[in-house]
């Protein structure tokens, strides 16, 4: 099982009932939405929670409509990943 998330993760989640969310369950929400608005405790707390092949996975396969353009080409670069298809993207 793992930990809760830490209060200093809830502003990324906004939308979201925190102590609700289950890290395995929702890891895809969770990771794009620190990788598209988090700081630097919060990415460095998501690469604890989650393998970079998770983490990979959520660029290869995004939510559409979620993701942040320049966030996605960033994290892609940083994780040698490629972006998958996107529908839709927010500027």
């Amino acid at each position: 099982m793992k930990p809760p998330i830490p209060q200093y993760i809830r502003p990324f989640l906004w939308s979201y009932n925190v102590s609700e969310l289950d890290l395995e369950r929702d890891k895809k929400r969770i990771i794009t939405n620190i990788l598209n608005y988090g700081t630097k405790e919060a990415t460095d707390w998501l690469f604890l929670q989650f393998t970079k092949k998770e983490i990979r996975e959520c660029i290869e396969k995004p939510l559409p409509g979620e993701w942040n353009k320049k966030s996605l080409n960033f994290w892609s670069l940083i994780l040698n990943a490629k972006p998958g298809n996107l529908r839709r993207t927010t500027s």
